[in-house]
C-alpha cells in the first residue's frame, strides 16, 4: 500500500534502532548522515560568488567558469546511475569510505589548478563525493520502516538542499578574506573529517546481498514499471529544478544585474534557505500525520505559487533585489516539504532496492538540475534582466504539480493492491 494511505499513524514516531556513536558495529549516527548528505551538497555551489574572481584569474569568459556548475551536475547524474546498484550488491560502507578519500584528491587538483580546463575536470571528478548524498538517504531506509523514513530524511535532506543555500554566504567572505581557492581548502579540511567520522561510526546497514544478490537485480524491471516511482522521481526532479536553475543564474543576476559584491552575494543567495528550514521541520512533524504526498503536493503548490508572484512583481514595475530574493524564499519552503516526502515515496515503492531507487531518483534530479542551470547560464545574456530565470524557475515547479498529482490519481487506482 501506497504510504500516503498511511494518514492514520500514529503521531508518536518510534525511535530509530540504537546507535553508539563511533561505533561501526551499529547503525550510523543521524549527524554521520547529514554530514555526509551536507558535505555532497556543500561541494555543489560553495564557490557560486567566486565565479566572477575565477573568472578573471583563468583569464577566460564567465560562461566557461559557469560550467563548473553544470558539468559537475552532470556527471553527479551520471555517477547516481551506478552508485545505487553496486550497494545495494556490495554495501553502503565500502563506496562512502572510497569515494571520500577520491573526493579529498580532486579537491586539491582543483586548487592547484594552472588552467580552466584542467580545473574543469578536477571539477568533474569532485562529483564523486555524491556517494554521500545518494546513500544517506539509502541508509535510513534500511534502518526504518517506511512510516518512519520521510521524517528521518528529512534531516539528511536537510543536508542535501539546506547547506547550498548556506555556503555560498561562507563562500564570499572567504573570497574577500583570502580568495576563490579558500573555498576549496574548506572543502579538502571538510571531507578528510567526515571520511576519519565515517571510518569510526559508520556500520553496514545494507541487507545481506547473499545469495539474493542476483535476485534483486533481476528486481530492477519491476522497480522501473511503477508509475508510482516514475512519478515521485519526476516530482523531485521539477520541484528541485527550480532551484538548481537559481544555482545557475542567480549568481549572475546578482552581480551583473544588481551589482552586488561577492560577500553581499553570497548573503543574497542564501535566502531559499530560510524557507527551507520552515519547510523541513513541517516534513518532520506533519509527514506521518498527513501523508507524503499531501505533503508533496502543499510543497510543489508553495514554490509555482511563489515564484508566479516573483513574475508578477517584475512585470509590474517592482522587481528589485528584494523581490527577486525574496520570492525565492518560496523555493526552499516548497523544496522543504517536497524533498523529504517524495524521497520517502521513491525509496519505499521497492524497499529492498533503496539504493537503486535513491540513484536512479537522484541522478535525474541532479541531471536535470544540470540541464536548467546550463539552460539558465544560456538565457541570462546582458540586458536580459531577471525575468527569463524566473519562468525558468516557474515552468519546471509548476511541472512538479503536475507530476504529484499523477502519483496521487495512481496511489487512488491501486489503493487495495500492494503493488503497481
Amino acid at each position: 500500500m501506497d504510504i500516503a494511505g498511511h494518514s492514520a499513524v500514529a503521531a508518536a514516531m518510534p525511535h530509530a534502532p540504537v546507535s553508539h556513536f563511533l561505533d561501526r558495529t551499529t547503525p550510523p549516527h543521524i549527524g554521520t548522515l547529514v554530514l555526509l548528505a551536507g558535505l555532497s551538497a556543500a561541494a555543489m555551489n560553495i564557490f557560486l560568488p567566486s565565479l566572477p574572481s575565477m573568472t578573471a584569474h583563468f583569464d577566460t569568459e564567465y560562461r566557461v567558469m559557469q560550467l563548473s556548475v553544470s558539468l559537475y551536475l552532470g556527471a553527479n547524474a551520471i555517477l547516481q546511475l551506478f552508485i545505487g546498484p553496486i550497494s545495494d550488491r556490495f554495501g553502503r560502507r565500502p563506496l562512502i569510505l572510497g569515494s571520500f578519500v577520491l573526493f579529498c584528491l580532486f579537491t586539491l587538483g582543483t586548487i592547484f589548478a594552472p588552467t580552466a580546463e584542467v580545473f574543469l575536470a578536477f571539477r568533474m571528478l569532485q562529483a564523486v563525493v555524491v556517494t554521500g548524498m545518494v546513500l544517506s538517504r539509502a541508509i535510513v531506509r534500511d534502518m526504518v520502516p517506511e512510516a518512519q523514513a520521510a521524517s528521518m530524511i528529512g534531516y539528511v535532506t536537510m543536508g542535501m538542499a539546506l547547506v547550498p543555500m548556506l555556503v555560498p554566504m561562507l563562500g564570499g567572505v572567504l573570497d574577500q578574506l583570502f580568495g576563490w581557492q579558500a573555498n576549496f581548502w574548506l572543502l579538502f579540511a571538510l571531507g578528510v573529517g567526515v571520511t576519519a567520522l565515517a571510518w569510526y561510526d559508520l556500520g553496514e546497514t545494507a541487507p545481506a546481498a547473499g545469495p539474493d544478490g542476483n535476485r534483486r537485480l533481476g528486481d530492477l524491471p519491476e522497480l522501473f514499471r511503477s508509475p508510482r516511482f516514475w512519478g515521485y522521481c519526476f516530482a523531485t526532479m521539477l520541484a528541485s529544478g527550480a532551484f538548481f536553475s537559481y544555482l545557475g543564474g542567480a549568481p549572475y543576476v546578482g552581480s551583473e544585474v544588481f551589482g552586488l559584491s561577492p560577500g553581499v552575494l553570497g548573503l543574497f543567495l542564501g535566502a531559499p534557505a530560510l524557507g527551507y528550514l520552515v519547510g523541513n521541520g513541517l516534513s518532520g512533524r506533519y509527514s506521518v500525520r498527513f501523508g507524503i504526498n499531501a505533503m508533496v503536493l502543499t510543497g510543489t503548490l508553495m514554490t509555482s505559487s511563489g515564484l508566479a508572484l516573483a513574475l508578477l512583481s517584475f512585470y509590474a514595475g517592482a522587481g528589485s533585489i528584494w523581490t527577486f530574493f525574496g520570492f525565492t524564499i518560496f523555493v526552499g519552503l516548497g523544496n522543504g516539504l517536497v524533498l523529504p516526502n517524495a524521497t520517502a515515496g521513491m525509496l519505499s515503492v521497492r524497499p529492498h532496492l533503496a539504493g537503486t531507487a535513491s540513484g536512479v531518483g537522484g541522478a535525474m534530479m541532479i541531471g536535470g538540475g544540470a540541464a536548467l542551470a546550463a539552460l539558465a547560464g544560456a538565457v541570462l545574456t546582458p540586458g536580459a534582466g531577471a525575468t527569463p530565470l524566473l519562468w525558468i524557475m516557474w515552468t519546471t515547479s509548476a511541472l512538479s504539480v503536475v507530476a504529484i498529482c499523477g502519483v496521487i490519481w495512481r496511489a487512488r487506482q491501486i489503493e487495495n493492491k500492494p503493488l503497481d
